[in-house]
């Protein structure tokens, strides 16, 4: 029997007295708890929640103990233009569930509308297969938080990687653990991290998904995870199964590890839709405990969904109960899994109000910026959705960092581009260079709210920029028409990998020039996981749904002396090293557009010396980026910059220069050789940069 407990905390809550049972469905008529046996496939018994408060069905159960396998079966109106879509028939998953039981296999038993009529229910009951919560030991929601790294955000270095393919093919990782949060722990794992002067960790994300329905037709899943169901749960799938372990305990000893390493650890997090996709996707959770509450739905037809998500569906966070569950979800990763920030997908949409609108002011922001332990954390955000006025770079709140999807931009078309269309010109690549200050240089945000990048997950590997012209996603079932149809980018003319040593030289110098430009740039540099290796993707430009070699990360002879993905590596760790060496090129504050003479500050020069003019900013491909430094016996710093076709002669500024860097040189201490004191001229080669300390 159940007594009527407590409406808070929400979901299942241990303690000495039971287990308590809250779920927010206001609009619910009443809701059945479902109790199962241990493996989720027998309903042993079901018991009407007793107590309704403030649109929380609540029960408390005397009996109850960790490890109860739990649903629910809401009541209510099924009236889809009127926004209801409850049936009984068809078993909840929690929102707040710590721990998943069964998988979501894409059968129409899943759906809550009747697949031959959906203006009717689908009066078939799914108990028996699906998803499930099973209750989390009370210590687990009570164990001190691991302890949190603190990054300064000037010596930030992000690292945007996949739990799987970071390790699943990694030979010093045992077999056993390949692909998984211990597996990620792994001290060669992290070893490889540290030795890149990798600072932070941004893992896709761990949330636990169901992967859609048409993918799993084709016997394909959703390998990137942007289709969350359950926001409490870490993803089984990335759990060893070891025993005297979970999910959560992995997670959690792998968030230890990394911090051990004085590493931060970012999850991706996925609160703009859920896994239920639009009106014809299956009733999991949400959309059967109170459709018309958590989702955003049209006007004009309550039965279907606004879609600025691209998905189906979008949560709709001005509704307080829902903003409730976000806010709690992000709580429970901060506090009790020991995660130090966020990367929030598809985040204009948790800025959408009940008129579809975005504003910075926001419910979402107002709640995260007076949180006191969410407001401390690292919050970047994807700063673009698909819907109407749905891209707004630069516009979120101070404190926040963003994806900076035009500085990825500028520097292919500057790198890779020129003579051809979509190059850019020197005033656009020093724009982006020193952090886009026409996007962030306002209400008091620093140049670190840029998150620049080169790649991410979504689209072309830095190997493959190169490689490829044209997309080649056929494996993705789609018939090629996913992702973007053109690579606008330079593969030195030959398509794909070629043995010719000319062409390979040119790739690998527009490699290290690219990398350099991304660690040399003031603001945030993200590098994806295997750009530091040369991975490829084949030329897979939308990689989302292949859990395969494709997407895995191949190490063999990755630490191999001579190797390309050793030397490359080795490159990538010297640039993060010149650039927490070199505090100009990190600054967290913005220069000065025109530094009086003899101030610090930055100066552009033309290559024969002379400052930049209002006219050589249209176009060209080199100059010289001078950093003066602000204390007397501080070092100055020069970047010579070089994309043209040809080499060019730089004159260098008075004072005697030892060269730090030379991306044209493959050797990953190139520069090291040059470093005796030189002044005068300097000739940068094609499609290079060098850099130099006096």
């Amino acid at each position: 029997m159940l007594s009527p407990g407590n409406p808070s905390p929400l979901g299942a809550t241990l303690s000495p007295t039971g287990v308590n049972f809250a779920l927010a469905a206001p609009n619910a008529e009443s809701v059945d708890l479902c109790l199962f046996d241990s493996t989720g496939q027998h309903e042993q018994q079901r018991l009407q929640l007793p107590a309704f408060t403030d649109g929380i069905w609540h029960g408390l159960l005397p009996s109850g103990r960790a490890g109860l396998v739990y649903g629910y079966r809401v009541h209510g109106q099924w009236a889809p233009h009127q926004g209801h879509r409850f049936n009984p028939a068809k078993l909840l998953l929690d929102p707040y569930a710590r721990e998943i039981v069964s998988t979501y296999d894409g059968s129409d038993l899943f759906l809550g509308h009747d697949p031959a009529n959906p203006e009717q229910r689908n009066t078939r009951d799914n108990g028996a297969v699906a998803l499930k919560a099973r209750v989390a030991p009370a210590g687990s929601s009570s164990a001190a938080p691991p302890g949190h790294a603190r990054i300064p955000a000037g010596e930030r270095v992000l690292y945007e990687l996949h739990v799987r393919g970071q390790t699943r093919l990694h030979p010093a990782v045992p077999a056993a653990l390949r692909g998984t949060f211990a597996g990620l722990a792994e001290p060669a794992v992290l070893d490889h991290l540290q030795a890149l002067g990798v600072t932070t960790l941004s893992l896709m994300p761990v949330q636990h998904r169901a992967d859609e329905q048409r993918l799993l037709a084709m016997g394909l899943s959703n390998y990137w995870g942007y289709n969350t169901i359950g926001w409490f749960a870490p993803e089984a799938r990335y759990w060893s199964g070891r025993a005297g372990t979970t999910p959560a305990s992995e997670f959690r000893a792998m968030a230890d590890a990394v911090h051990a390493r004085g590493m931060e650890l970012v999850i991706d997090v996925v609160y703009n839709h859920s896994a239920e996709t639009d009106e014809f996707g299956p009733t999991l959770s949400l959309r059967g405990i109170d459709n018309a509450l958590y989702y955003h739905l049209r006007p004009d037809d309550r039965a279907l969904y606004a879609n600025w998500t691209g998905c189906g569906n979008c949560l709709d966070l001005a509704e307080p109960r829902v903003l409730q569950l976000v806010m709690d979800s992000l709580r429970h990763w901060a506090c009790e899994f020991g995660v130090d920030g966020f990367r929030f997908d598809l985040a204009p949409v948790l800025g959408r109000g009940a008129d579809g609108n975005f504003d910075p002011r926001a419910p979402f922001f107002a709640a995260i910026a007076q949180d006191p332990v969410l407001s401390r954390t690292l919050l970047i955000a994807e700063p673009w959705d698909v819907g109407t006025g749905g891209y707004r770079l630069g516009e979120f709140p101070p404190g926040w960092l963003e994806w900076n999807d035009r500085y990825r931009d500028t520097q292919r078309g500057f790198w890779l581009r020129q003579g051809r269309d979509g190059a850019a010109g020197l005033g656009d690549f020093a724009h982006r260079f020193t952090a886009s200050s026409a996007q962030f240089a306002h209400h008091g945000r620093a140049p670190t709210a840029s998150v620049n990048f080169i790649t991410a997950h979504d689209g072309f590997t830095l190997r493959d920029l190169l490689c490829y012209e044209e997309r080649h996603n056929l494996a993705n079932g789609e018939h090629n028409r996913d992702g973007h149809a053109h690579n606008l980018s330079n593969n030195c003319g030959v398509e794909g990998p070629t043995n010719d040593p000319a062409v390979q030289a040119e790739r690998g110098r527009l490699q290290r020039a690219l990398l350099a430009t991304l660690l040399l740039s003031q603001g945030t540099p993200m590098l994806l996981a295997g750009d530091e290796l040369g991975h490829s993707q084949q030329g897979n430009n939308n990689a989302y749904c292949q859990d395969n070699e494709t997407t895995w990360l191949a190490w063999i002879g990755a630490h191999d002396p001579g190797s390309e993905a050793a030397r490359l590596s080795a490159f990538v760790a010297r640039l993060v090293a010149l650039r927490r060496e070199a505090p100009a090129l990190r600054s967290t504050r913005w220069w000065p557009a025109l530094p009086a003479e003899g101030a610090p500050g930055i100066r552009w020069l033309r290559p024969d010396g002379q400052p930049m003019q209002e006219a050589d900013w249209h176009g060209g491909t080199a100059l010289a980026i001078l950093f003066e430094a602000a204390a007397a016996d501080a070092a100055a710093w020069l970047v010579l910059v070089n994309a043209g076709p040809a080499a060019v002669s730089f004159a260098l500024p008075a004072g005697s220069w030892q060269w730090r860097l030379a991306t044209d040189d493959p050797a990953p201490d190139a520069g090291a050789a040059l470093q005796q004191p030189h002044a005068g001229t300097a000739e940068v080669p094609h499609s290079s940069i060098r850099i130099a300390r006096r």
